[in-house]
């Protein structure tokens, strides 16, 4: 609850808040590359299966974060103001908004199970298997995106080593428990692809208690009902800058269905390859995710105390390390791709095409993080449809199309360059776009300032 990012030193801040965010999702990918190392013991089909889940599953996580953004972005702002009501009825009013968008979503999932992966291309024979995972998943929504939104305000309020310890115990448990649930360990039924959907659900269950107990703790709650106007009030504040992020996080897992069912024209080997290269590319870009991360909270707080040149010197620093650790990814992963896919499954077709994704890919990794911090300063700064359009340029101007007709010409490893040169190019874009856009709102804020000193002379 203090304003603790808006003094002392940017670079300093950063990394204090960079590192435990690391381990946090470090542990959140973790476990999503032992769900995917444990189904691929089961076979390609089950593996196939789980692939074909990760556009529904990330498509309803990027709600529960869009949610998450809209409430820390307002959140770290009103901390930066010095508004410690305002902090409570944000974080309380965000949770409520969260209960009611998970009641909604979990009864529109189960009811299009079905049609959905259809579309996305699964034969029938992978439908039973989908079935069996998704549908313990939508039941345990309710432990994904309440802790989530409820994480998302203990970091507005700089509190990262207790948002990232919550994100670790939910990642060990979750590692802890897959074998357990997947193969029938310790005299437990052998649930297979359904004993994964199961772990997860009771790792996120840990969070959703750990998270309110933290903000119980912190004060950070209120206890009295609101007056309905002020309680829509606070849905509008959240939803203005939620509802674009959200929907910006949705396009990309949606856009990522859209190649899959590309990818799955080329057989279930190539889609059992494209998920294993996506863990894969999570795990590598776990130290860009937690920049951007934690650049929300630090630029809220300090544009909320209108230190605008601590907001100039965070992002300068963010971009250059984004491209250092872009360079040192690529360098790393492109040439131990083979080995990489040959740990996840030992079908020498699968281990092709990862291994080339991870040789083509990797390249534009520092692009890509360029792309999510400055995503991340625009939601911070209440400002979230440039987010949404640098989205929709990446995706659907660029990938979507580019994927296609590289295909028509290089096969599968046509939409593997695809990738590459979409985020590229919107990486360029958005360093230039976020530039402009802060010393644009810097110029406004200052001008407004300055005329409400005048009026006060």
């Amino acid at each position: 609850m203090k304003q603790n990012l808006t003094e002392g030193s940017v670079g300093k801040h950063l990394i204090n808040l960079t590192i435990p965010m690391i381990w946090g999702v470090l542990a959140v990918i973790a476990f999503s590359i032992a769900d995917t190392y444990y189904v691929g013991q089961l076979g390609a089909d089950e593996l196939a299966a789980m692939s074909f889940t990760f556009p529904v599953v990330t498509t309803l996580g990027s709600l529960a974060m869009g949610l998450g953004v809209g409430a820390s972005s307002i959140i770290a702002r009103a901390i930066g103001e010095g508004d410690r009501q305002k902090v409570q009825r944000l974080t309380t009013d965000s949770l409520s908004l969260s209960l009611i968008a998970v009641c909604i979503f979990v009864f529109i999932g189960l009811l299009t199970i079905d049609p959905l992966f259809t579309a996305l291309g699964a034969t029938p024979d992978l439908l039973p298997l989908i079935h069996s995972y998704m549908e313990i998943w939508y039941w345990g929504m309710i432990f994904l995106v309440i802790p989530m939104v409820g994480n998302s305000a203990i970091r507005a309020a700089g509190n990262i080593q207790v948002a990232s310890m919550i994100m670790i115990f939910a990642g060990v448990v979750n590692i802890i428990l897959d074998p357990f649930f997947i193969f029938g360990w310790a005299g437990l039924p052998r649930l297979e692809i359904a004993g994964a959907a199961i772990a997860t659900v009771i790792s996120r269950a840990t969070t959703l208690l750990a998270a309110l107990f933290f903000l119980y703790r912190e004060k950070m709650l209120c206890y009295n009902l609101p007056k309905l106007p002020v309680l829509l009030n606070s849905w509008k504040n959240i939803l203005h800058v939620g509802l674009p992020a959200a929907g910006s996080s949705m396009l990309m897992p949606i856009s990522i269905g859209v190649i899959t069912s590309m990818i799955a024209v080329y057989g279930k080997e190539a889609v059992a390859a494209f998920g294993i290269a996506s863990k894969v590319e999570a795990f590598g870009s776990i130290v860009l995710m937690a920049l951007a991360a934690i650049i929300g909270p630090f630029v809220g707080q300090n544009w909320g105390a209108k230190k605008y040149h601590r907001v100039e010197q965070g992002l300068y620093l963010s971009f250059i390390f984004c491209l250092f650790w872009g360079v040192l990814l690529a360098a790393i992963i492109a040439p131990s791709g083979t080995w990489i896919a040959s740990l996840f499954n030992s079908d020498p077709q699968v281990i092709k095409i990862a291994s080339t994704y991870l040789l083509i890919v990797p390249i534009s990794y520092g692009a890509s993080g360029v792309i999510q911090v400055a995503s991340s300063t625009f939601n911070a700064l209440g400002k979230p449809l440039p987010s949404t359009a640098m989205v929709l340029i990446r995706m659907f101007f660029l990938y979507v199309p580019l994927a296609y007709l590289a295909s028509k010409f290089l096969g599968i490893y046509g939409i593997f360059f695809a990738t590459c040169l979409s985020n590229l190019a919107v990486g360029f874009l958005s360093f230039l776009w976020i530039r402009k856009s802060c010393a644009d709102e810097k110029i406004k804020r200052e001008k407004i300032n300055d005329d409400k000193q005048q009026l006060l002379i």
